[in-house]
């Protein structure tokens, strides 16, 4: 796939170590698992790709399964649904690529576009945390509701933290595994984003935002987040710059 060129194991020479570690939140995502899955694995990147069944119900369970039978990737199991934020956390202890990057399960984002999120970290060393942002890119099939949703809390976080992005609830995170050293994680759930977004900022980094493309879902097809969800992400913004 063009866009990737000669991609390091790792930066620092270290080739037992993948340069990238992919992060897999799965709740209920069998119609679309296994294409995402071998999207993901066909991406032409060293990596650890990492799957976290969050307590579905459906047939998702098995079919990540039958893909770590395979060797393809690790799954970690969670009995019951924890959310996202804690599927997230649970990867992140088992990753062990130079960067970390999270994907959704419900082919909303392409990982053909790893190469875009990827590029900035590998060309620069100092750079270490990259949002795929959809506004800066195509996000189709977005509802107006969801549009002005994300640009709302968007703008809510900027006015709060001084930053000036343009998707913080954005799926497609890019870090290096190394800024994340000495930032605790809380959020389980919608939280997630924001509390993610305002450690780090906290912490000294700059995000840096490259254009993706979005494919949007909607409630029939398994769309979760409701508008009253944008009531817990404003907490959490507040909650991360003044009381946490």
């Amino acid at each position: 796939m063009s866009g990737y060129g000669e991609m390091p194991t790792s930066s620092n020479g270290d080739d037992l170590r993948p340069l990238l570690t992919v992060i897999i939140p799965v709740f209920n995502e069998c119609a679309t698992l296994k294409d995402l899955l071998e999207r993901v694995l066909a991406v032409p990147v060293p990596k650890q790709v990492i799957a976290i069944d969050d307590g579905s119900t459906d047939c998702s369970l098995a079919e990540l399964q039958r893909f770590a039978s395979q060797g393809a990737l690790d799954l970690v199991q969670h009995q019951e649904n924890q959310g996202k934020g804690a599927a997230i956390r649970g990867g992140l202890q088992h990753a062990r690529g130079e960067i970390v990057l999270i994907q959704d399960a419900d082919l909303e984002y392409d990982p053909s576009e790893y190469h875009l999120l990827i590029a900035p970290l590998v060309a620069d060393p100092g750079c270490m945390v990259v949002y795929g942002s959809r506004f800066r890119g195509s996000a189709r099939e977005m509802s107006a509701w969801h549009r002005f949703g994300n640009r709302f809390v968007t703008r809510a976080f900027n006015l709060v933290y001084g930053t000036a992005l343009t998707d913080m609830e954005t799926c497609y995170k890019a870090i290096r595994r190394t800024a994340l050293d000495g930032i605790t994680l809380e959020s389980d759930r919608w939280g997630f984003d924001p509390e993610f977004t305002a450690k780090l900022v906290r912490a000294g980094h700059t995000v840096v935002e490259v254009p993706v493309d979005y494919s949007g879902r909607d409630f029939g097809d398994g769309k979760m987040l409701r508008w009253r969800d944008g009531f817990s992400v404003l907490r959490a913004i507040v909650q991360y710059r003044f009381l946490s």
